[in-house]
């Protein structure tokens, strides 16, 4: 569907065309990836880090209280017990004020529970390894204040940490409620949110502008144009609403346009009756400010890494099963065209990040700026026999398996688009920026339906955001049982 480019230029290289797609921060989502000196660094989040302390008290707790020579399939039973059981209680969120005292309750309360049912199922399954109410109730007490002891130390790493290296962050709101907690956010580092900026759609005229902690007034940011542009320049992870979204002017933009930079979402605010305590979850605050987070309705972190996990084998194992169809496909590339087999192009991924797509060439732009700009080259006569057999059968779509596998894709998502169309698309069609709310793919629901190639922008938009309203997996292996089925079916892209 799209032209095919050269190699990505250089950072000396200028280019004629400019993308004008934002890109926004690397870990809008508090996730773990950050990219530093052109290679990927992985961090482990808090998350990742209070699971790790979990795992390492029941396995402590197990050394020290179950009965020797225990099924191991009953030990790794409760393992993942316990880190399901704690998911499903909230124990891994992201809190402003995380406390271990506030958590114990609840790690007593699923530890007596997961001991319990080990208890019963030990009795059934192995009665000579069994143990009584004594081992439970100290086997429970133990792991409790390992996980205590555990996230009490993940707690107080990422204090230091958030106190070293604030995050920064936007204030929604305007009014005495929002001065106020800009100046807790200010003058409490420990919170790890750093303002740069405050978002009044219609601020007052002699209404105070907050100061920053250098004493430098806080910018007041109107329209949703400044609000884009401060997220990139300020690589902002965070925004904090002072009053519900659907109460204020422009708030329902608002939070769609800065949960699709990837930022998390705060609502913060005096009104107890308005911050209620948010299902599953545990009471947080700000300052004595009620407090608890905003998610749009794909913010499902379970569902999400599980599909990761499937795009990251099934592209494993993908990549060596075509690797002979792979070679072929090159070697005939090699032959027809000349060297360049595989050429890259930068498209836009999840969150507006970009990423370097790769396929098998089969046409050579004429310069960057061709490459960047024409929509289809499907009738171009510069297309060799091979480029056009490649585009029919969608053969040249093959290597970005490696990009699925390197997570800059997925298997099943919408289709990525170049800069400069992303751009024009989403000021011309309502809805395209939505698209990226989910991690783009190899197919999409849109693709199996027949829009691909050049057909409706706008139709294939609609399918798009069909598909991330009612995604499930089972909705993807439909999808990629779709896809299997027309694969080698004549038309291509």
């Amino acid at each position: 569907m799209t032209m095919e480019s050269a190699p990505v230029p250089g950072a000396g290289q200028a280019t004629a065309v400019q993308a004008h797609t934002v890109h926004p921060p690397r870990r809008g989502d508090g996730g773990t990836r950050e990219l530093g000196g052109g290679r990927s660094a992985v961090r482990l989040g808090p998350a990742a880090q209070l699971l790790g302390a979990d795992v390492a008290a029941l396995a402590v707790t197990f050394a020290l209280c179950a009965p020797a020579g225990a099924p191991w399939a009953v030990i790794a039973a409760q393992a993942v017990a316990q880190v399901l059981l704690h998911a499903y209680r909230g124990l891994y969120r992201l809190a402003l004020s995380p406390s271990v005292l506030s958590e114990v309750p609840a790690l007593l309360g699923l530890a007596l529970l997961q001991w319990y049912v080990t208890m019963e199922v030990v009795d059934a399954w192995a009665p000579a390894h069994t143990f009584g109410w004594a081992v439970l109730a100290y086997a429970a007490a133990a792991q409790t204040a390992f996980c205590a002891c555990g996230r009490a130390v993940v707690h107080r790493l990422r204090h230091r940490a958030a106190v070293r290296h604030p995050l920064s962050t936007l204030v929604v709101g305007q009014g005495t409620v929002a001065r106020q907690v800009t100046a807790a956010l200010c003058d409490h580092p420990e919170y790890g949110l750093r303002p740069v900026g405050r978002v009044a759609p219609s601020p007052a005229p002699d209404e105070e502008v907050p100061a920053r902690p250098d004493g430098a007034p806080l910018p007041v940011l109107v329209s949703p144009q400044e609000v884009g542009r401060a997220v990139v320049q300020n690589s902002v992870r965070h925004a904090v609403f002072t009053a519900p979204p659907e109460t204020t002017p422009d708030g329902p933009a608002l939070f769609a346009l800065l949960t699709g930079y990837g930022c998390r979402v705060w609502l913060v605010t005096g009104d107890t009756a308005v911050a209620t305590r948010p299902a599953g979850g545990r009471p947080d605050h700000l300052w004595g400010f009620a407090a608890h987070p905003l998610q749009d309705g794909t913010h499902r972190p379970v569902g999400h890494a599980a599909k990761r996990v499937m795009d990251a084998v099934l592209a494993a194992v993908g990549l060596v099963l075509v690797a002979p169809l792979m070679a072929v496909c090159a070697l005939a590339v090699r032959v027809s065209d000349g060297p360049g087999v595989i050429f890259r192009q930068e498209r836009v991924g999840r969150h507006g990040r970009p990423f370097v797509l790769l396929k098998f060439r089969t046409l050579r732009p004429a310069d960057a700026q061709e490459s960047a700009t024409r929509w289809n080259v499907a009738s171009d006569g510069r297309m060799s026999r091979v480029g056009r057999l490649l585009r029919r059968t969608s053969l040249d779509e093959l290597p970005q398996l490696w990009n699925v596998l390197r997570g800059d894709m997925s298997l099943v998502g919408p289709r990525p688009e170049r800069p400069f169309f992303v751009d024009r698309f989403s000021r011309t069609h309502p809805g395209y920026q939505d698209r990226h709310r989910m991690p783009v793919g190899i197919t999409g629901l849109a693709q199996v339906n027949g829009l691909r190639g050049d057909t409706s922008i706008e139709e294939r938009a609609r399918f798009d955001n069909r598909y991330i309203e009612t995604w499930s997996l089972w909705q993807d292996a439909c999808v990629l049982v779709r896809t299997a089925g027309s694969f080698f079916r004549l038309g291509g892209s």
